[in-house]
C-alpha cells in the first residue's frame, strides 16, 4: 500500500476573517511597541534616571527598533495577504522589506564606526 505524503495541505488554508484578524493582531503590536518607545524615550530624558537606567534605555531602544521593523514587515505581510496576495509573493515582500531594514543598519554603523576611528586612533597615540 502506498503512502500519499503531498496529497494534501498539512495546514488548510487561512479564511478571509482569520486573515483579517492577523492583520488587527499586527496592528495592535504595533501600537503596543510604540507606546513600548515612548517609555524608553521619557527614561532617556528623565534628569533624575541614573546612568544605568539610562543605559538599559538605550539598548532597550536598539530592540524596540527591531521589533518596529519585525512588525512592520508582518503588516506589509498581511496587507498583501488581504489583498489576495500568495503568501509566497507577500512573504517575498516582507523579507524584501526586511532585508532592506538591515541594509539601513549596516551602513548606519559602518558610518558611525568611520566617525569613530579617528577617535580611537588619537587615544593610542
Amino acid at each position: 500500500m502506498a503512502q500519499k505524503y503531498y496529497a494534501q495541505h498539512k495546514n488548510t488554508p487561512l479564511t478571509e476573517e482569520e486573515i483579517k484578524k492577523k492583520y488587527k493582531e499586527a496592528q495592535e503590536e504595533l501600537q503596543e511597541v510604540l507606546k513600548w518607545k515612548k517609555e524608553e524615550e521619557a527614561k532617556l530624558k528623565d534628569s533624575k534616571a541614573s546612568p544605568q537606567k539610562k543605559g538599559a534605555a538605550k539598548r532597550a531602544l536598539k530592540k524596540v527598533a527591531w521589533r518596529t521593523d519585525t512588525v512592520q514587515g508582518q503588516i506589509i505581510y498581511w496587507k498583501l495577504r488581504i489583498k489576495g496576495e500568495s503568501h509566497f509573493k507577500a512573504n517575498l515582500e516582507k523579507n524584501e522589506y526586511w532585508a532592506k531594514c538591515r541594509e539601513k543598519k549596516e551602513k548606519e554603523q559602518r558610518k558611525m564606526d568611520e566617525e569613530d576611528l579617528p577617535k580611537m586612533l588619537k587615544k593610542k597615540l
